[in-house]
């Protein structure tokens, strides 16, 4: 069983998985192992990506997959964990990158601790810019409770981190089916993820490695494209709030999760500009039907704890009439 496996997928990013792949080889030992998943990629990455392959196995193990329909992020990461057989498991996107050195660290650190897993800051990178964002748990190098820390309520938790690539996970975890991420959502897969995460695991920590670089505002990033694929986060939350219903801590969590929920509308409808006016409006119509379906006594209290231009936003389109047919749906 190889120590560790670094689940890489690769989009349509030419420009940036020479510096992934360059990143895996300043971390390689010949006890890891990465897994390159090629998603079904229209441009040179295929051809960077098998040529790196081939470099990679002289000094770590490598399995390289290439779908043939492109899924997503969250498909693409599961065929990754399907085939990955690690004793612990991490992620990296095609187009980010690790600090050498930075893997054996985690694993070192991970090892120490014991615990199912661990979460680590990351830098963001923005054109030259580079600025440091940390997890959101103020105890460091101690074991820690993960249902605990999906609270307080109203203020910046464990689970407002969901990225996947800034930690490290035992393979228990996914034995208990814990790793995978919900099929068919385009975005905002990491949501449903890290709840589900933190409801279930038994024990996590939090370390002070940084050597994540997590490049933001790439052309082809969903993050970037106002299209309706972004409409998924609707989808990806509505699953949250269902979950953590079924929860035996139901009336404690609830709140923090439509609270996210509602933080998350309230951005959405901010940025709408950047959408088409077709999309624009699907997207208040979706978000006025979300908020609808919403627990009402949980959803008035998170409203009267928000600040009031958010909290009047979200009331004025809970009241707006609602429209019949599929932009509500």
């Amino acid at each position: 069983m190889p120590k560790l496996s670094v689940i890489v997928p690769f989009h349509n990013v030419q420009q940036y998985a020479p510096d992934a792949l360059r990143s895996l080889r300043g971390n390689a030992r010949s006890d890891f192992e990465f897994v390159l998943v090629d998603d079904a990629s229209r441009d040179d990455t295929p051809v960077i990506v098998e040529r790196a392959a081939g470099e990679l196995a002289r000094v770590a193990r490598v399995r390289h997959i290439r779908r043939d329909r492109n899924g997503g992020i969250a498909s693409a990461r599961n065929t990754g964990l399907d085939a990955a057989r690690g004793e612990y498991l991490a992620f990296l996107d095609g187009d980010d990158w690790f600090a050498p050195g930075y893997l054996p660290r985690l694993v070192a650190a991970a090892e120490e601790s014991g615990c199912d897993f661990l979460r680590t800051d990351h830098v963001r990178v923005t054109g030259r810019a580079r600025t440091v964002h940390r997890v959101p748990v103020g105890l460091r190098d101690e074991v820690l409770d993960p249902r605990e820390a999906i609270l307080p309520a109203d203020r910046t938790t464990a689970v407002d981190y969901p990225q996947a690539w800034a930690g490290v996970y035992h393979r228990r975890l996914l034995e208990r089916g814990l790793l995978h991420f919900p099929e068919g959502l385009r975005t905002a897969e990491d949501r449903p993820w890290i709840w589900r995460l933190h409801r279930e695991a038994e024990s996590f920590a939090v370390v002070g490695l940084l050597g994540v670089f997590y490049r933001k505002g790439v052309a082809s990033s969903l993050t970037r494209i106002g299209d309706e694929r972004q409409l998924d986060f609707v989808r990806a939350f509505d699953r949250v709030v269902a979950e953590t219903s079924a929860d035996r801590d139901a009336a404690r969590l609830l709140p923090k999760a439509v609270r996210t929920y509602c933080a998350v509308i309230a951005h959405h409808l901010g940025d709408q500009d950047k959408f088409e006016p077709a999309v624009a409006a699907r997207l208040r119509a979706t978000c006025a039907a979300a908020l609808r379906r919403l627990p009402r006594d949980v959803l008035d209290g998170v409203l009267e704890s928000m600040d009031p231009r958010r909290a009047a936003r979200l009331r004025r389109l809970r009241r707006a009439p609602l429209r019949v047919g599929k932009e509500a749906a």
